[in-house]
């Protein structure tokens, strides 16, 4: 049963720092590309990091470059998403995302969310 489970989300105020964490079960992570989207309120889903299998290579939304950190354990089949100098706009629900490919087919698993409010 494929899992991903996040946590460290919370209030937090504006320039301040959180940690995301993912932990992921019932599928090869390491052969998994992860990344994390978040969802505000009244908005589409939105891709905010990326990491590649193996962490050689990231990605970010534009509104995410210079502030936020996507990293990957795979010895502890978890993904992190450091972030700083968080906004008010950054409020969302924050979703891990696994995509894995078996045999041509591709597959996306989905965590439950974590809440992120940044405010004063």
């Amino acid at each position: 049963q494929v899992q991903l489970v996040e946590s460290g989300g919370g209030l937090v105020q504006p320039g301040g720092s959180l940690r995301l964490s993912c932990a992921a079960s019932g599928f090869t992570f390491s052969s998994a590309a992860m990344s994390w989207y978040r969802q505000a309120p009244g908005k589409e889903r939105e891709l905010v990091a990326r990491i590649t299998t193996s962490g050689g290579s990231t990605s970010y939304a534009d509104s995410a470059k210079g502030r936020f950190t996507i990293s990957r354990d795979n010895a502890k089949n978890t993904v992190y998403l450091q972030m700083n100098s968080l906004k008010p706009e950054d409020t969302a629900v924050y979703y891990c995302n696994a995509r894995e490919v078996l045999l041509l087919h591709e597959y996306n698993y989905w965590g439950q969310g974590t809440q992120v409010t940044v405010s004063s």
